[in-house]
């Protein structure tokens, strides 16, 4: 069996069709699956959220599509210091304001797991990790967080998002797999990204896809959405090693 896993799409319209376009050209894909975060930091959420819905594809919930579904407060997001957490409250306000009622339903009525058995494969779709929908399992977490999600997670791979970075990794015999962001890449490729899963005889091999589109096209559009500039440098530069900087005034 052949499983397509996205996730963090993040209201990139462009990156998710480039996706879509992708996995539809790669042969014997038998299942899509979202990880989540559909909405937030660029100005489509509600066309994101039109295409998942048009597809049908079975989609969990993450912490923004919670936030911004629920109306909360806060999006569950971790900011390292007072100027990532300004913008990023900007970018939660903006986007709560400007996606549609009816989407803010679709977004509540989002799935917290998704468990799959391919081939005598058990597998745990979730967003940040099977404990917390916003855990940061990064990849270098001690060993010992690795193993305690491993021994609760009953499963042989857990595929999960939020981070926006990729990896993979065997631990305890269970595979962790981090699918990377569609819509908005932290690893210094701004690229969309998401990762094939090849489960056969009871073995799983990780293949992950970067698909180029229109970056400095969706960067535009942020910046003549009222979202912060510093979005739209993020993206540009696959999201490392920058200061985001305030929308300029008019």
């Amino acid at each position: 069996m052949r499983l397509a896993i996205i996730s963090d799409i993040h209201a990139n319209l462009p990156a998710l069709e480039a996706v879509l376009h992708d996995i539809a050209a790669q042969p014997g894909i038998d299942r899509v699956y979202c990880l989540g975060d559909l909405v937030g930091y660029a100005p489509f959420p509600n066309e994101v959220i039109a295409r998942i819905r048009a597809l049908g594809i079975p989609t969990i919930m993450g912490n923004y599509d919670d936030g911004t579904g629920f109306g909360r407060d806060e999006c569950g997001c971790a900011y390292k210091n007072a100027v990532d957490k300004l913008l990023g409250d900007q970018s939660f306000a903006w986007t709560k304001a400007n996606t549609a009622e009816e989407n803010k339903a679709f977004l509540r009525e989002l799935l917290p797991e998704i468990r799959v058995e391919a081939d005598g494969v058990r597998i745990l779709l979730v967003h940040g990790s099977p404990r917390r929908i916003n855990e940061y399992l990064f990849e270098d977490r001690p060993p010992s967080s690795f193993r305690r999600l491993a021994q609760m997670a009953d499963a042989d791979v857990i595929a999960f998002g939020h981070t926006h970075i990729p990896y993979a990794k065997l631990v305890d015999g269970v595979l962790f797999v981090n699918v990377g962001s569609v819509g908005k890449p932290k690893d210094g490729d701004p690229r969309a990204c998401y990762v094939l899963l090849d489960v056969a005889e009871g073995t799983v091999g990780v293949k992950y896809r970067r698909v180029a589109y229109d970056v400095a096209a969706v960067a535009e559009a942020i910046r003549q959405s009222g979202l912060p500039y510093g979005f739209a440098v993020q993206l540009e530069r696959g999201g490392v090693g920058i200061d985001v900087s305030p929308t300029p005034s008019a």
